[in-house]
């Protein structure tokens, strides 16, 4: 399936084009096993003319056909090239930017490819009860790789203590998992949390 880039993107959002746009699909929690719960779930990746997508993901716990029992959670978030904020850029808070883009062209985006041949990206997400995440990681081509450089809990929160997500683009369908280990089995890594498969709708 060809990928669109829309005409308005911004270019350092060219790398992460594919991901523009809704998908929905199901999934399992935990390792997918035949005791896993399944659930539904609905992601957007929007943009504003900014060098950011805004992410959404919405989900449900379902039953064993997908009729939805009850919501599950919310989870919302800014992905981007990681890069240095440079003069131009806006922030923080609402400090305006320059009303073009910082980097202008294809030719300043590609100068930020590592040496993996991909780029470097850094993705923030936060959740219900208190918890944010920074992840770092790295887009190539239709593949994306995240480590949680930073867990941020409230007073009350409950344990997590970090976590990594991968995302591929397979035969058009958008394929996750999230690994997350918890302080409250110290010692114990990382652990299979949750993986889906989601086809777009829009």
């Amino acid at each position: 399936m060809p990928i669109e880039i829309p005409t308005d993107l911004t270019p350092e959002l060219v790398p992460l084009s594919w991901l523009i746009g809704e998908w929905e699909g199901r999934g399992r929690l935990g390792s997918g096993d035949e005791d896993s719960e399944h659930f539904m779930q609905h992601v957007s990746f929007t943009h504003n003319g900014l060098p950011y997508l805004q992410y959404r993901a919405e989900s449900w716990l379902t039953d064993d056909d997908g009729m939805r029992l009850r919501p599950l959670t919310v989870e919302t978030g800014f992905w981007a090239l990681e890069r240095k904020q440079l003069e131009g850029d806006g922030g923080p808070g609402l400090v305006p930017g320059d009303i073009v883009p910082v980097l202008k062209s294809a030719d300043e985006v590609e100068e930020l490819r590592n040496q993996d041949g991909g780029f470097d990206i850094s993705v923030s997400i936060a959740h219900p009860g208190g918890i944010s995440e920074l992840y770092y990681g790295q887009i190539k081509g239709p593949q994306i790789q995240l480590t949680t450089d930073m867990v941020m809990r409230g007073s009350h929160s409950k344990d997590y203590s970090a976590a990594t997500r991968i995302f591929g683009l397979v035969d058009g369908n958008l394929l996750w998992r999230w690994d997350v280990a918890s302080g409250a089995q110290p010692g114990k890594g990382l652990e299979a949390h949750a993986s889906a498969v989601l086809k777009k709708v829009s």
